[in-house]
């Protein structure tokens, strides 16, 4: 099977095969909004000695996690199987394929990555480290953010040994961009997904019924909440539906890396977040079961979250 960028390259491509024509990518393309923007948060503060800084960015935390699930962080310039690599979320159910190319590699608690090209493993470890890090540090305000203890989610979600996922996204150039799809709406299994991507477009975020087109600054990446952290605060953090969407302009390329828990960590709404105004909304189920059902399902907006609400 050729890969999508292998099909552009071709030089034989004229208009999109039939395979890849997405017949629902138009039902909602009137319900689009240029006019707001996902939040942007220096999260430097979260380590500050300056306890009105670090008091005021947890606060912004919490209100990007409970109203958007989706934020924007400025940093410096600095900053199953265990290998897969194709187009599709997964060919045996998708019925269309998506406008992408990608590699996954499960990177912690046990590191797998190419030994190609050269350099290439090592730049991979290095970056999973720090972005591990991060996570750490974002784990602690949005723990605070929720009135819990600052490591209070880190240690009961065992992050130590948790799931990193890195996803390399490529999406070539389409010559019909609004037939095809580089992938569905969706949400995120796990805590938190960090996101860097190039300076091409692409990202777009559902809010208040709308798609928001996401624009990437530079030296930044998004951080948005996933399906576990939702799981976790009961509903009060929402695991937000996005897509990425082709276009004609030139290659956009996303590296996103996927943080949840422990395998073996069986997630249910926090005990300090259900009462009686407010009963749980999931039922427990381990990590490892609902990756299993997603992998099992066609890719779809909330599927398997609707499948464990109470």
């Amino acid at each position: 099977m050729f890969s999508v960028k292998e099909l552009v390259e071709s030089n034989c491509l004229r208009s999109v095969p039939l395979n890849y024509i997405c017949l629902e990518n138009s039902k909602d393309s009137t319900l689009y909004s240029e006019n707001e923007n996902v939040p942007i948060i220096d999260l430097s503060q979260l380590t500050s000695f300056n306890s009105d800084e670090r008091s005021n960015t947890i606060q912004q935390l919490g209100d990007a996690c409970r109203d958007w699930g989706f934020f924007m962080e400025y940093s410096s310039p600095n900053l199953f199987d265990q290998i897969k690599y194709g187009t599709s979320f997964n060919v045996m159910i998708d019925k269309t394929l998506f406008w992408r190319d990608y590699l996954k590699c499960y990177v912690h608690p046990h590191f797998n990555a190419p030994f190609k090209p050269l350099g290439f493993r090592e730049t991979l470890e290095e970056y999973s480290t720090k972005g591990r890090e991060v996570v750490e540090e974002l784990l602690k305000g949005i723990s605070l953010s929720l009135g819990l203890e600052e490591n209070y989610i880190y240690k009961r979600m065992k992050v130590n040994l948790g799931s990193q996922l890195l996803v390399i996204n490529c999406y070539p150039p389409c010559p019909n961009p609004e037939l095809v799809m580089g992938l569905p709406a969706h949400t995120d299994h796990g805590l938190l997904t960090l996101l860097m991507q190039n300076d091409l477009p692409g990202l777009h975020i559902q809010h208040n019924g709308k798609w928001i087109p996401v624009h990437p600054l530079p030296n930044s990446f998004l951080v948005n909440t996933g399906d576990h952290m939702e799981i976790l605060t009961n509903g009060k953090y929402k695991s937000v539906v996005h897509r990425a969407v082709a276009n004609s302009q030139g290659t956009r390329v996303s590296v996103g890396a996927a943080h949840g828990p422990c395998l073996d960590t069986v997630v249910g709404p926090a005990p300090e977040l259900v009462g009686d105004d407010n009963p749980a909304a999931y039922r427990a189920i381990k990590y490892r079961d609902y990756m299993q059902l997603q992998q099992n399902h066609q890719l779809h907006i909330n599927s398997c979250l609707d499948r464990i609400r109470t």
